[in-house]
């Protein structure tokens, strides 16, 4: 509904030095048609698999798309109804020997969110040139900003050492890859390039009726991100972290010895005694008196 937009953003970078590999989810539309009067606009390698992959799985299908490409050392993934700016190659070869500079190996653009007629519904959202991942997700978190995976570009390398975690519905698969990929380490940001998010009824952020489903993927993900020592939250994220799945499990009636264990050794370890006790009671009312 929205591809053709997304190839004029392609078609129309001031910096063609890019090549596109689309991968066709066993689509019932064909986009041969559309795709052939592209040709020689930009540089692309369509290619139909024949049975869908990200009903199932939409990491997986992310996973056999960055398997058609070449030995491209960064990769993006960019939804078909997400619009870049025309300058977000450009800018990404003015800076790329400054991130590398500085061993990163993430990189996100400005962005903000637009609907299905393409009008903006928010702002441009900027962010510090270099921010620690843990504190970009834990913004995010916050509702101080924004993340999407069409505005991030990534290393082929921190790819093949982590891989995306199959979520389901790849909800959360990537605020985890970006802690993942850079090990905790720093995004480098381009302010002066600006990539469009869509929300809208046709892609999953914009659904309501597969809330159950994207609230299971956030428990797992919270259940990650608080059990593993990689992550180097500050104490006061992860209490946040802490409280928030408990709020999932509690939702989700999933108030098992296991997980509000894992809750309250998480407050001890740091010595929060106080919220432990509070995450308790909390339990205590929802377990056995239904509040």
């Amino acid at each position: 509904m929205f591809f053709q937009e997304t190839l004029n953003s392609l078609a129309q970078q001031t910096d063609q030095r890019f090549k596109v590999y689309i991968g066709d989810d066993a689509s019932p539309e064909s986009p041969k048609a559309l795709l052939k009067t592209y040709e020689g606009k930009f540089d692309f390698q369509y290619h139909k698999f024949e049975t869908n992959l990200g009903g199932k799985s939409l990491t997986k299908q992310w996973d056999r798309c960055i398997a058609l490409t070449n030995d491209e050392p960064w990769m993006m993934i960019l939804g078909d109804d997400d619009v870049l700016g025309e300058n977000v190659v450009e800018q990404f070869y003015k800076n790329k020997d400054e991130v590398v500079s500085h061993g990163i190996n993430l990189i996100r653009y400005a962005s903000k969110n637009i609907n299905a007629e393409g009008k903006d519904l928010s702002k441009v959202y900027q962010h510090p040139e270099i921010e620690k991942t843990t504190d970009s997700y834990f913004k995010h978190f916050s509702w101080e900003s924004r993340s999407s995976l069409s505005e991030y570009i990534f290393q082929r390398k921190s790819y093949q050492k982590h891989g995306f975690t199959d979520f389901p519905l790849a909800w959360h698969a990537d605020d985890k890859a970006w802690l993942d990929f850079t090990d905790s380490g720093n995004v480098f940001t381009i302010n002066d390039g600006v990539v469009s998010f869509r929300l809208s009824p046709e892609n999953i952020s914009g659904q309501r009726d597969n809330e159950a489903i994207k609230n299971n993927s956030r428990r797992l993900f919270f259940k990650d991100i608080i059990s593993d020592k990689k992550y180097t939250f500050t104490n006061a994220q992860k209490n946040a972290f802490l409280f928030e799945y408990g709020v999932l499990i509690k939702e989700q009636d999933l108030m098992t010895a296991g997980n509000i264990w894992l809750v309250l050794r998480g407050f001890l370890k740091m010595g929060h005694f106080y919220d432990g006790m509070r995450f308790l009671r909390r339990m205590y009312r929802g377990k056995f008196l239904g509040k």
